[in-house]
């Protein structure tokens, strides 16, 4: 008990000091598009905290090529064929991690307390 302790003191007073972050996973998606809806998509991206790589042409096809987070794309299937009239795909696959924005971890940890407290009543 003695050693079970002296481990969790050692971590909640070192923990804060490691300065830790929450990482997510970050996805490469690729959409092929008509021309005229490459706006909406290169839109809709952006507000799902997307990192446009890059846009081709082939044809009347734009094939644009982003880094998003995984949890912004829930819900991505509905909203790209309503905005397309459902003449656009997309691809995802695992690209990396990369570190939460600041503003989102503080939500995450403010919530996970929250939660916490509640299970502890």
């Amino acid at each position: 008990m003695a050693f079970r302790i002296c481990a969790q003191t050692a971590i909640r007073e070192f923990y804060a000091k490691a300065a830790p972050t929450i990482l997510e996973p970050i996805m490469k998606v690729e959409v092929e598009t008509p021309e005229e809806f490459q706006g909406a998509i290169l839109g809709g991206l952006n507000q799902r905290r997307g990192m446009i790589l890059g846009t081709d042409a082939q044809g009347n096809i734009s094939v644009v090529t982003a880094e998003v987070p995984l949890s912004e794309m829930f819900g991505y299937s509905n909203d790209i064929r309503s905005s397309t009239q459902g003449k656009a795909t997309f691809t995802m696959e695992f690209a990396k991690y990369a570190s939460v924005p600041k503003q989102k971890q503080e939500e995450l940890i403010k919530k996970y307390q929250e939660e916490r407290a509640k299970a502890q009543k």
